[in-house]
């Protein structure tokens, strides 16, 4: 199948420029709800905030969800300092050390926006010293700096700035010439992106589908609870299209698509991992099985909810997840044909 490597690109840039920490994706939900409407695809918003576009097949009561969430790392305002600077309540699991120095956006809850940059409490060598290197970094240790003539709490809240504002970490989306994407958020704005691609492909090309597929964009993903309500009722087969981890011991890799054996909640179902694992040899797709014992997916949420589904969870290789990230494009688009192939297969 030819794919058009420009248009995934597209949809991922645009993806990734919106803001979207986990409570805080009402903006990225319109942008998505957009490209849903320019294709023609009926979508529904569930009373959480989640998007559910459904594909019709020939068979509509055996039905096949694939999931990806638009949700990510951020933080929040936890309190306005005497100096000026903000305190700040991580949103998801995230290193402290891989946001210092980083680049953010303060969202204010009547739409104001200001920049700022994340840094410790002891940010200069040249004041702090060794103190300065030796800091644990902790939430405690680490604050914004807001970009505005301010020195006090009063001056901040002038502004209207308050806490519970979010933290949007600036996303710094790089494509290489050889064919590497890096940036924040590409858990799982990659797999969002191909998502939405694969619909437009499915409906550009007329695609007559054996079964009815839904695409579950979740928004509470990085907090636990993204799918573990509002699954369409006649879903069999459950697929988290989410990210594959390689790095150290792993046997994942930013090249393929990665195919999750097991993660922290438990195995995924066997019988779905072998249909997935069937496709990619007969179509020739490079994959790679792993097991992710720090992981949890929207489709592991969905079964602790109590959902009777069988589930898999694939994806590109996301190198240094939660922190800076790096996939390349084979990755991307090994996910993308297996998603579309899955779709398509009887």
């Amino acid at each position: 199948m030819n794919y058009n490597d420009d248009k995934l690109k597209y949809y991922l840039m645009n993806i990734l420029s919106i803001s979207s920490p986990s409570g805080y994706t009402k903006k990225i939900m319109d942008y998505i709800k957009d490209e849903l409407n320019i294709l023609g695809v009926p979508h529904l918003v569930t009373n959480k905030g989640a998007v559910i576009a459904t594909l019709k097949g020939k068979n509509n009561n055996y039905q096949r969800t694939l999931s990806a969430h638009v949700d990510t790392l951020g933080a929040m305002v936890k309190k306005i300092n005497s100096s000026g600077s903000l305190s700040i309540d991580p949103i998801g699991g995230f290193m402290m050390n891989s946001i210092e120095g980083e680049n953010v956006t303060i969202e204010t809850i009547d739409g104001k926006t200001f920049t700022g940059t994340v840094q410790t409490t002891k940010p200069s060598v040249h004041i702090s010293g060794n103190d300065a290197r030796e800091l644990k970094r902790t939430s405690e240790n680490m604050e914004v700096i807001i970009d505005e003539k301010i020195s006090s709490k009063k001056e901040v809240e002038e502004l209207g700035i308050s806490v519970g504002d979010f933290i949007c970490f600036c996303a710094r989306t790089i494509f290489t010439e050889k064919g590497f994407v890096k940036s924040r958020h590409l858990d799982d704005k990659a797999s969002v992106a191909i998502l939405l691609y694969a619909i437009k492909y499915i409906v550009d090309n007329k695609i007559e589908l054996p079964y009815t597929i839904n695409i579950f964009i979740s928004n509470y993903e990085e907090v636990g609870h993204g799918a573990c309500a509002s699954i369409p009722e006649k879903t069999k087969e459950f697929i988290s299209v989410d990210m594959g981890c390689p790095g150290l011991d792993q046997n994942s890799s930013e090249y393929s698509v990665c195919i999750c054996a097991k993660d922290s909640s438990g195995p995924y179902d066997l019988d779905l991992r072998k249909k997935l694992t069937q496709i990619c040899k007969e179509e020739k797709i490079d994959y790679k099985i792993d097991v992710y014992p720090h992981y949890g997916s929207d489709a592991s949420a969905a079964l602790k909810a109590g959902w009777d589904i069988k589930t898999a969870l694939i994806g590109a290789g996301i190198f240094a997840s939660h922190g800076y990230e790096r996939t390349h494009m084979d990755s991307i688009l090994c996910t993308l044909d297996l998603t579309i192939k899955y779709c398509i297969s009887e």
